[in-house]
């Protein structure tokens, strides 16, 4: 069974956490302003996927990890938004604790 693509769905949460328009976003990135707003939506409805560098572009804006657009759960990805505001040695921190309580397999 196919997965549908996550990026639609996370695009439109961060854009809105971030309170910017879809036009506004797509100026922040590098878009015409006139063609803005229409390409932004076609990413949001899943009709176009933007490709890599342009996501990297969006997550820097939205200030969100690039990996967060591919997360398949809403958990993985709130997770992944948290961590990526997090300092390098913060990180490191809860990986050594969440493995301390990783059951052995």
């Amino acid at each position: 069974m196919e997965r549908e693509n996550p990026i639609p769905k996370r695009l439109k949460e961060a854009r809105q956490r971030a309170k910017i328009t879809q036009k506004e976003l797509g100026i922040r990135i590098g878009m015409e302003e006139s063609s803005a707003s229409g390409r932004m939506n076609h990413y949001e409805k899943g009709r176009h996927t933007p490709d890599v560098s342009v996501l990297q572009r969006m997550a820097k804006e939205l200030n969100v990890p690039l990996s967060y657009f591919f997360c398949e759960s809403d958990s993985l990805a709130e997770l992944n938004r948290i961590m990526g505001k997090m300092s390098e040695e913060e990180r490191n921190s809860l990986i050594k604790q969440l493995s301390d309580k990783e059951p052995n397999m």
